[in-house]
């Protein structure tokens, strides 16, 4: 079967699907990511055929950081943005759809993906990295972490919802009409339509293990939750500084806010080295896009750009990161205690359920970080209930097969689709 995979974000958002296109290469199928154009390396290393989408993700990010946790400024701001580039975007994205037998769509590409599935008579799939898309009362929107289980979570769902869809059938219409040479679907669907016949309905996978997030009883059958999609790097080979660093002493504190561009870095940066040398421990900073680099750095810190998770997190003695989907997939998976420094969008919901299922304490929101506070939470993490709970989780989540599971469900899904319409 000739799949493509649409996704758009940052590293974060597109090395999950990464991982999903192996396994599914691994099956016999032949597989497309259409993904910013910066990942053309990343993804092509793995064997996996690239389509190249415009724009910076870069961008995204700082104005999601710009908007905190402000759910409503956030949907505008990634809006106003995505107006801009929608035309280049779409245009790559339909494009790198042709020939598919069946689309893949992650959160950005929900309506068009499925639309345009739609329209050409094929299956679709979307996979989500967080639960979105799915009412339930028993915990909030992701951009709503604050509120209890009951009727305003259940709202919180729907109101998240209906933003995402005025949102981009806002500005459809004029797209459409100023580009009439991109092959944009006629009509834009809803790909969750309760009243589609079940085998059309589109599959929802949450990309997630249910050990830090239970499905919910009342979730409909067409929503499922897979486990994590994990990307071994199987080649890695760390730099001679940090296999020096690792070697000689104690196991580090990681901290890394990954693809987060906070206008604080200089401040959140200090404040973390003050906590680690407040504690006399070693920790490896890893920059990010942020990209900050203090002049003097003290012996016992080492500064890196980046270093794959699912390497350096199990050699780290605790992890403190900003609380992103695939972090926290990765934070966990080590079985080593995690901080969360939650900075905008749905890193303070993974905060409180890293917390809740007591691999970590309570998360420190980023405009709240301070020394004293981040020393504190580092040694409340190292004592020994957090450190076992940790290391129990990790050991659940390594046992799960998310890929795996989503392969399965995918090709079912698809088998029932073509075996009630061909």
């Amino acid at each position: 079967m000739r799949i493509t995979i649409l996704s758009y974000g940052s590293r974060g958002d597109v090395q999950p699907f990464i991982a999903l296109a192996r396994g599914l290469q691994k099956n016999g199928h032949e597989v497309r990511i259409a993904a910013p154009h910066r990942f053309a390396d990343f993804v092509g290393a793995y064997g996996v055929p690239f389509a190249p989408l415009a724009g910076d993700p870069e961008e995204i990010s700082r104005r999601i950081n710009d908007a905190g946790t402000n759910a409503v400024r956030i949907i505008s701001s990634i809006w106003d943005y995505i107006f801009a580039i929608a035309p280049q975007v779409s245009r790559s994205a339909f494009q790198a759809c042709e020939g598919a037998e069946l689309i893949v769509h992650s959160f950005l590409f929900t309506v068009g993906g499925h639309s345009w599935a739609r329209e050409h008579g094929i299956p679709d799939v979307s996979v989500q990295t967080f639960p979105m898309f799915a009412p339930t009362r028993e915990f909030p929107n992701v951009a709503a972490a604050q509120l209890p289980p009951g009727v305003l979570s259940y709202l919180s769902h729907w109101l998240a919802t209906q933003a995402f869809w005025l949102g981009g059938n806002t500005g459809y219409g004029p797209a459409r009409r100023a580009n009439p040479d991109i092959p944009y679907p006629k009509k834009l669907y809803w790909p969750f339509d309760k009243s589609r016949p079940p085998h059309l309905r589109t599959p929802l996978l949450c990309a997630y293990s249910p050990i830090i997030l239970p499905r919910p009883s009342d979730w409909d059958e067409h929503v499922h939750v897979t486990g994590y999609f994990f990307l071994d790097e199987e080649n890695y080979q760390p730099p001679d500084e940090l296999k020096d660093f690792l070697s000689s002493g104690e196991a580090p504190v990681c901290i890394s806010f990954s693809s987060m561009v906070n206008r604080e870095a200089e401040r959140v940066t200090h404040e973390a080295m003050h906590a680690i040398n407040k504690i006399t421990h070693r920790a490896v900073f890893l920059k990010g896009w942020n990209g900050y680099r203090p002049e003097h750095v003290p012996d016992n810190i080492l500064f890196l750009d980046a270093v794959p998770h699912q390497w350096l997190f199990p050699r780290c003695k605790t992890i403190v990161h900003h609380g992103g989907a695939g972090t926290t997939g990765a934070g966990l998976r080590a079985g080593v205690p995690n901080i969360v420094v939650p900075h905008t969008a749905d890193q303070p919901f993974w905060g409180k359920r890293v917390n809740v299922i007591g691999a970590g304490p309570r998360p420190i929101p980023v405009q709240r970080l301070n020394a004293e506070r981040l020393a504190s939470a580092i040694v409340e993490a190292e004592g020994g209930v957090i450190r076992k709970r940790a290391q129990a989780v990790g050991r659940g989540i390594r046992s799960e097969d998310g890929v795996g599971g989503a392969v399965a469900l995918i090709e079912e899904y698809s088998s029932n689709f073509y075996r009630h319409n061909f």
